[in-house]
């Protein structure tokens, strides 16, 4: 991930991240959605892992969730979805509440997820204070650990936090649940600053961005732009999977023409 995201920086902009859930309408559905993304200009995905107790998603991404439940998803199935988009060309995340982690067993998740080419974890709800074993395997495994600040986040926490994250840490750029926002908080710029007195580890803006000129102003200060919702709606909404891949590319590549602007 440090790679890919050193990359986007040597062209001079910030790397787009693509979120969506595998399992969504399907499983193959949901890698063919993926690497539909990847053709249209996304650098990185966040690969969910779809999860009964859902605490920070909104109701575009619950939708999706809950529809991967009900066909039956797997957590295997995520390493499926990262061998695909490691095979296009792009890197990836999984996006995942720790629960299933926990289930799976921790040093057996970070053994497959590495063997699957993908780079680590962003764990919405787990602290580094509380880490202990993902640290622990995520270094045996050379993986990435991904943890969340937020604008409430004390001095003492952005340090602990980023101390504690490998690849890039997620500046979540409000409280509340995901979903896509008329303007994104002003208070994401402040936190990307905030982390940069602290730590020199890329700082990576989500929760809230959903258009081509949204992308281009968090851009400007972030390295790299995540969103998560408005892809993920191009899906719920569409009549149709054909509809539904056609409609995520042409938001991609709006998303990707607004980092690259």
């Amino acid at each position: 991930m440090s790679e890919r995201l050193a990359k986007t920086k040597s062209e001079g902009r910030a790397a787009l991240v693509g979120y969506l859930p595998v399992g969504y309408p399907d499983v193959d559905g949901s890698i063919e959605a993926m690497v539909t993304m990847v053709k249209a200009g996304v650098d990185i995905v966040e690969i969910g892992l779809p999860y009964t107790d859902p605490l920070m998603d909104g109701p575009v991404i619950q939708t999706a969730a809950t529809g991967a439940l009900a066909a039956g998803v797997h957590v295997r199935d995520v390493f499926r979805a990262a061998e695909a988009v490691a095979a296009a060309g792009a890197a990836c995340e999984v996006m995942t509440y720790w629960n299933p982690v926990l289930r799976y067993g921790v040093d057996a998740f970070a053994r497959d997820l590495a063997a699957a080419g993908c780079s680590g974890l962003i764990t919405p709800d787990l602290v580094p204070d509380e880490a202990a074993d993902w640290i622990e395997a995520s270094a045996a495994h050379d993986l990435d650990r991904v943890f969340l600040v937020a604008p409430s986040s004390t001095p003492e926490r952005l340090v602990t936090t980023t101390a504690a994250c490998r690849g890039f840490v997620y500046a979540a750029s409000l409280m509340g649940v995901t979903g896509a926002r008329a303007q994104v908080d002003s208070e994401a710029a402040k936190l990307v600053q905030r982390v940069r007195a602290v730590s020199d580890i890329p700082a990576c803006v989500g929760l809230g961005v959903s258009t081509a000129e949204q992308a281009r102003e968090v851009a400007g200060y972030a390295d790299g732009v995540i969103v998560g919702s408005a892809l993920v709606a191009t899906l719920v909404d569409a009549d149709d999977r054909q509809a539904g891949l056609s409609a995520l590319a042409r938001k991609a590549e709006s998303l990707a023409d607004g980092v690259r602007g």
